[in-house]
């Protein structure tokens, strides 16, 4: 199956699309990589769907990424007497370490961690920004603050912290032994949630050795302030618009959504816009205008990936949601100011022989008007790096590595087939014609670019180029 989109769809599972059945319909209606969320996954559940996908991967013979995204620390304040209370703007409130049912005037905070991190004139956000607190005074065990805006407070409401830099890191003993749990099973992506500095990513790192690739999702204020350093050490980010829109102005998210999507391009990693992008079709079959904007804005802007959340997770119209971002997609990609955009925000390549390939492989295939740019790739190095080009021919990227193929699979532009290695520079032009035109993306006395490293089954070292004419049987010819 070739899709005829370069923008990749991750969809989230869930209730409503937790069957092999129903996969197998959101995989044919456009989704490339799935999305299990371990906040409201068990490690037994999540074993269940990744051997579903798997099993829908064999029947349609594509490779299928799975993503699975830890839950990140989550804090919240304790419970209150009467189970909610309502607040008066100008009234003073203290959280505190009280283990005390809460009243109007407190409430147990059950995170030794804000109380000792909070200074005064911060913001403590609660109930996702409905109710927002000021910190007048701060001694370690309490923080007396002035409510600003919102007037409710009920039971274990989330807390985010805009201006606090909490000194813990991103995993929780829940998420170590979740992670333990996905890698297991053999998942492509780990998203990390709340990320806020580099340093962050290192212990995942270490417990993941290579097993899988990490997703840093922005949403906090501190990692926007270091993206340049997270990115540097992260395989891919995710522009997390859920939190990110608590957690700073809405007014910013747009501009803050470029700027990542911008940065990560330059770096030549995959990058994932996501939530609320079709939010109107959890309950509804087709999405408002505004929605159809967003979606197309993300795939204007060059992002490897869009996802879907409740949509594709809990709604009642899950592949009806793919379908709708599939066709969105398509229709962009086809609209004549795209390549315009796309070619104006290309970065200049990085002084390697990799890149030098890739921007040679993209410039010939363009101006030739070939019909494929073909990589071999053993790690994905070259696969990413051909896609960061933004090429307007396709990329088909041969590995064989299955686990390469499937993490390719949320690349821009990229096809990715598993094949056997090639045992010689004519094997290799012979195998990468004949797969274009079993692929269809070229027929006889199609011309094609292949890219490879020579010697072959060499890591990272792209140093070939070979234009190659496909031939009557599918073979190819110089």
């Amino acid at each position: 199956m070739r899709r005829s989109r370069k923008v990749k769809i991750l969809a989230t599972l869930g209730p409503a699309s937790s069957s092999e059945e129903m996969i197998r319909k959101l995989f044919e209606a456009g989704a490339d990589v799935f999305r299990i969320n371990m906040s409201h996954t068990s490690p037994a559940l999540m074993r269940e769907l990744v051997g579903l996908i798997r099993a829908v991967e064999t029947k349609v013979g594509r490779p299928i990424g799975i993503l699975a995204d830890l839950q990140g620390p989550k804090l919240r304040v304790g419970k209150f007497l009467n189970g909610s209370e309502t607040l008066e703007i100008g009234q003073e409130f203290t959280l505190d370490d009280n283990t005390e049912p809460g009243n109007s005037r407190r409430v147990h905070l059950p995170h030794p961690e804000i109380l000792a991190s909070v200074q005064p004139g911060h913001r403590l956000l609660i109930d996702d920004g409905r109710l927002e607190l000021k910190a007048l005074t701060c001694d370690g065990k309490s923080i007396v603050c002035v409510v600003v805006a919102g007037n409710k407070i009920s039971d274990r409401k989330g807390v985010s912290l805009p201006d606090t830099e909490l000194p813990v890191g991103a995993l929780t003993e829940k998420d170590r032994a979740d992670l333990d749990a996905v890698l297991a099973t053999g998942v492509d992506w780990i998203a990390l949630s709340f990320i806020q500095r580099p340093e962050d990513l290192a212990e995942v790192r270490k417990i993941a050795r290579g097993r899988a690739h990490l997703m840093s999702k922005i949403e906090k204020p501190q990692a926007v302030s270091r993206l340049a350093e997270i990115i540097e050490l992260s395989d891919a980010l995710m522009v997390a618009r859920g939190d990110l829109g608590v957690e700073m102005p809405l007014e910013a998210v747009p501009g803050i959504q470029k700027q990542i999507t911008r940065a990560a391009r330059r770096a030549g990693k995959p990058v994932v816009v996501a939530t609320q992008m079709l939010e109107s079709m959890i309950s509804a079959p087709v999405p408002t205008r505004a929605e159809v904007s967003d979606v197309a804005t993300a795939v204007f802007e060059g992002a490897d990936a869009i996802m879907l959340s409740a949509e594709s997770a809990a709604g009642t119209y899950p592949a009806e949601a793919v379908a709708t971002m599939n066709r969105i997609a398509e229709q962009v990609e086809q609209d004549p100011t795209f390549a315009d955009i796309i070619n104006a925000q290309r970065s200049a390549p990085e002084a390697t022989g990799a890149d030098a390939i890739s921007l040679a492989a993209r410039q010939i295939a363009e101006t030739l008007k070939l019909s494929a740019i073909i990589t071999y790739t053993a790690s994905g190095t070259t696969g990413l790096r051909a896609a960061r080009e933004r090429p307007q021919v396709p990329i088909i990227a041969l590995s064989p590595v299955v686990e390469t193929a499937r993490r390719l699979s949320l690349v821009w532009g990229t096809h990715c087939v598993v094949t056997e290695d090639a045992i010689d520079l004519d094997d290799m032009v012979n195998r990468a014609c004949r797969i274009a035109f079993e692929e269809r993306f070229g027929t006889a006395g199609d011309r094609v670019i292949i890219t490879a490293g020579v010697p072959l089954r060499t890591p990272g070292a792209t140093n070939m180029l070979r234009i190659a004419y496909i031939g009557a049987d599918g073979t190819g010819g110089a």
